[in-house]
């Protein structure tokens, strides 16, 4: 092959890596939207962590409060306001 056609296969190879480099990088479902999913999956794995904590917490409480009856009067006492029967209130005011 003579030397022009070596210089045109070869520039015609470098413009389709050109072109795929391109299409790699910049349209949709490229790197670029990879790397973007990937920052959008690593804050949805803290926001599960979050809430898989607040549920445990929450079982935790049903179950105290299923299981204990202290706990539940307690809760009934100071969330609620209740009280005894033949049980005396005083609330004291600053």
């Amino acid at each position: 092959m003579s030397r022009l056609k070596l210089s045109l296969l070869g520039a015609m190879l470098i413009g389709v890596l050109v072109l795929l480099q391109c299409r790699l990088w910049l349209e949709s479902g490229g790197i670029r939207d990879m790397i973007k999913m990937k920052e959008m999956l690593a804050q949805q794995a803290i926001e599960n962590d979050k809430l898989k904590k607040r549920n445990e917490e929450l079982v935790f409480q049903i179950q105290r409060l299923q299981y204990s009856k202290d706990a539940a009067e307690s809760r009934a006492r100071n969330e609620l306001g209740m009280i005894k029967k033949n049980e005396t209130f005083y609330q004291i005011v600053k």
